[in-house]
């Protein structure tokens, strides 16, 4: 064999070989990585979707709180935004609590102190009916600007006033539109909190370094949150279901070979509303159609994932 017809030959052979190289990679890249043999979640569930009910009415300013009336020069005091918070407990969140006895589900309630010190008794409905009570502030007051004493006042307020009004202990945190302070997890967990919400970078529990100690994460939504849908620009009833349901679809796909969790939430005197209670019960009948669909409380979440060794950690 000449040198002419050797490097011809030779190069039609590597040339097969990396082909066929390539086939089994690209091959090997579509076959579907199968769960571990634990599964991704408690009890090998495929999805978990988890309903945040903010309780806030009641804790809004007098003047400046945010509603769907026009601006209103803070020396006047906003009457009817006023009554359309009173709508969060007067209707919204007993309406939403016979939604979830109806679906059978469990929700997350973030609870703004004052509003528990105002509306006890439903306070304690909610906890009574298996919902968890997690802190969010003892006032409407930012986060974001409080000192580290401020802070730590504020959540120690917080704990007191729920546990003295249902019986239970807060151990999970959402903050005013998510702003904490850099001190906010230190503080946190050093009065006992296991976990917060205030992270949309996710769609799955991971946990953090805080004090040295894992801190969960449990992350929370504004594309399904109702305060931002509803406001920012509004969409309607049916465009929001389907967008639900889109996101549902893709993170049901997607958990079959990853741990995939979709986070929904709901504000008093906003998905209240009998219209959005039936979009969300809509909803909810969808996906339980699927197999493997789990709906699970935040704190539930979070215990899971500080004892178990598969799920990401941040420093």
């Amino acid at each position: 064999m000449d040198r002419r017809t050797f490097i011809t030959t030779s190069t039609a052979t590597a040339a097969g070989l990396v082909s066929n190289l390539t086939a089994t990679t690209r091959t090997q890249a579509k076959q579907p990585r199968p769960p571990p043999a634990e599964g991704f979640w408690p009890n090998k569930a495929r999805l978990v979707i988890s309903l945040s009910m903010q309780f806030e009415t009641g804790a809004q300013p007098e003047r400046g709180a945010g509603s769907p009336f026009p601006p209103l020069d803070s020396k006047y005091p906003d009457l009817p935004a006023q009554k359309w918070y009173d709508y969060g407990f007067k209707e919204g969140i007993p309406r939403m609590l016979d939604l979830w006895d109806r679906v059978g589900v469990k929700v997350t309630s973030h609870m703004v102190g004052q509003a528990v010190e105002k509306h006890p008794d439903l306070a304690k409905q909610i906890v009574a009916r298996g919902h968890e009570a997690a802190g969010h502030g003892q006032t409407w007051e930012p986060q974001y600007s409080m000192t580290p004493e401020q802070e730590r006042a504020g959540y120690q307020a917080s704990v007191d006033t729920i546990q003295r009004v249902t019986g239970t202990r807060p151990i999970g945190f959402n903050a005013f539109w998510l702003r904490g302070t850099p001190n906010t997890l230190g503080i946190l967990q050093e009065l006992g909190f296991i976990y917060h919400i205030d992270d949309i970078s996710r769609d799955e529990p991971f946990t953090a370094t805080v004090n040295g100690k894992p801190f969960a994460v449990v992350p929370y939504t504004i594309r399904n949150n109702d305060i931002v849908r509803f406001d920012s620009p509004a969409t309607t009833n049916a465009a929001y279901l389907q967008d639900l349901k889109d996101d549902f679809d893709l993170l049901y796909a997607e958990a079959a070979t990853r741990r995939r969790m979709m986070s929904i939430s709901t504000h008093d005197r906003i998905s209240g509303i009998p219209g959005r209670v039936n979009l969300i019960e809509e909803f909810i009948k969808y996906t339980q159609k699927q197999k493997g669909v789990v709906f699970m409380r935040k704190d539930e979440i979070a215990k899971w994932a500080l004892s178990a060794s598969n799920v990401p950690h941040e420093t």
